[in-house]
C-alpha cells in the first residue's frame, strides 16, 4: 500500500512518471521531456519577456552634465547613466541605450526617447534625429551633415562624430570606455568621441580637434572638453601587449601606467602557498599594471593645442560605481550608456 505520508524518500514510493506528474501540478508547468526542448522553453520564455510591452520605470532618469558645458543656452549635452528605463535585464528598469543580445529593440527605442526627452530634445513635434556609429575601437571620425542626418537607415561604422549641424543629438555609446564631448563655442561646433585603450592608441580624440580644426575652422585654444565616466586607474587592469601598444606610440606612455596592489592575486589569498619558495615578507609584492585612460586622453588634447584650463573630467569610474554605470569589465553582460551633444537651432 502507498503512503499518504511517506517518511521514506519519494522515489521509493512513486514511479518517475507520477512524480513528474506531480512537479507539473505543483508548478503549473510542463516539465520539459529533453534537454533540447528545456532550451527552446527557456528560450520562448525570454522571447515573451522581450515582446511584452513595458511599463514605464518609477525611477527617474538621471542624466549627468558638466559644469563646463552648461553655460551655454544654444548647447544640449549630458551623459546617460543606468536606472529608469524600461529594460527588464541588468537589473530591471534600466535605461540601456545599445542593441545588446539581452534585450529587445523596443525596449532601446523607447529607452533612446527617454532619455533624448530627458536630454531636453524634442521627441514628438519634429523629433531630432539621433546619430550614433557601430563602434569599432578605432580612429574613424564622421562629419554629420544634413544629408547624413536624414539617412538614418545608414549604419556608418567609427567612433567619432563632429558636426555644427542644428537640431541633431550625435553621441556615442560606452560601458567602461570613456566618452570625450568637445564644444567650440565661437564656431558653435561639437564632437563626441568614443575611446577605449584601442582608440586612444589610434588618437581619436587628437584626430578629432584635427578634423574640427578642418571643417569648422575651430581654434583649439577656444575648444571646451569634457571626459566622461569610464573605468578608472584603479579598475583599469592591463596586460602587456595594452602596454607594448602604448609605447611603441607615445614618448610619455611610463606617465599612463601605474603598479597598483592586486588584492585578488595568489600571492595575496594564499600566502602560505609560497612559504616554501621565500621566507614571509620577502616574496614579490602582489601587483598588477593599471592604465589611466583619462590621462591618456587629457594628454592628446593638451598636444592638439586645448588649454590645460579647458579640459574637465567627470572623474567617475564606472566600474565602482556599477549603482550609477553599466561596467562591461565588472559586469560582462551589461547595457550600454551614451554620451551625447546637440546644438539648438
Amino acid at each position: 500500500m502507498r503512503a499518504g505520508k511517506a517518511t521514506q524518500p519519494v522515489a521509493e514510493f512513486y514511479t518517475a512518471e507520477e512524480i513528474q506528474q506531480a512537479w507539473r501540478r505543483e508548478n503549473g508547468l510542463q516539465r520539459p521531456k529533453s534537454p533540447r526542448s528545456a532550451i527552446e522553453s527557456q528560450r520562448s520564455l525570454r522571447d515573451r519577456r522581450k515582446a511584452a510591452p513595458r511599463a514605464v520605470s518609477q525611477h527617474p532618469i538621471e542624466v549627468l552634465t558638466a559644469p563646463a558645458l552648461a553655460s551655454f543656452p544654444w548647447l544640449l549635452h549630458g551623459f546617460s547613466t543606468r536606472s529608469g528605463g524600461v529594460t527588464p535585464e541588468y537589473g530591471g528598469d534600466q535605461l540601456n541605450l545599445g542593441y545588446t543580445q539581452e534585450d529587445a529593440q523596443a525596449n532601446v527605442h523607447r529607452n533612446r526617447r527617454l532619455f533624448l526627452r530627458a536630454l531636453g530634445a524634442p521627441t514628438r513635434s519634429k523629433p531630432w534625429p539621433l546619430v550614433n556609429l557601430s563602434q569599432i575601437h578605432s580612429g574613424i571620425i564622421h562629419r554629420v551633415t544634413a544629408a547624413v542626418a536624414a539617412d538614418t537607415a545608414t549604419v556608418r561604422s567609427g567612433d567619432g562624430l563632429i558636426t555644427d549641424l542644428p537640431g541633431v543629438v550625435i553621441a556615442v555609446k560606452v560601458a567602461d570606455c570613456l566618452p570625450v564631448l568637445v564644444v567650440d563655442p565661437v564656431r558653435q561646433a561639437i564632437g563626441v568621441f568614443h575611446a577605449g585603450w584601442r582608440g586612444t592608441v589610434q588618437r581619436i580624440v587628437e584626430k578629432g580637434i584635427g578634423e574640427m580644426r578642418r571643417h569648422f575652422h575651430s581654434a583649439p585654444r577656444d575648444i571646451l572638453a569634457v571626459l566622461g565616466a569610464g573605468i578608472g586607474k584603479c579598475c583599469y587592469e592591463i596586460g602587456e601587449e595594452v602596454e607594448s601598444e602604448f609605447q611603441s606610440q607615445f614618448a610619455y606612455a611610463a606617465e599612463l601606467f601605474e603598479d597598483v596592489f592586486d588584492s585578488w592575486s595568489l600571492h595575496t589569498r594564499y600566502p602560505l602557498l609560497f612559504l616554501n619558495q621565500r621566507a614571509p615578507g620577502h616574496g614579490e609584492p602582489a601587483l598588477s599594471r593599471h592604465l589611466d585612460l583619462v590621462a591618456a586622453n587629457r594628454r592628446q588634447l593638451l598636444d592638439a593645442g586645448l588649454p590645460a584650463a579647458n579640459i574637465s573630467s567627470l572623474d567617475l569610474c564606472t566600474a565602482c560605481r556599477t549603482d550609477l554605470f553599466f561596467s562591461h569589465r565588472r559586469e560582462h553582460a551589461t547595457g550600454r550608456m551614451m554620451a551625447a551633444l546637440a546644438v539648438r537651432p
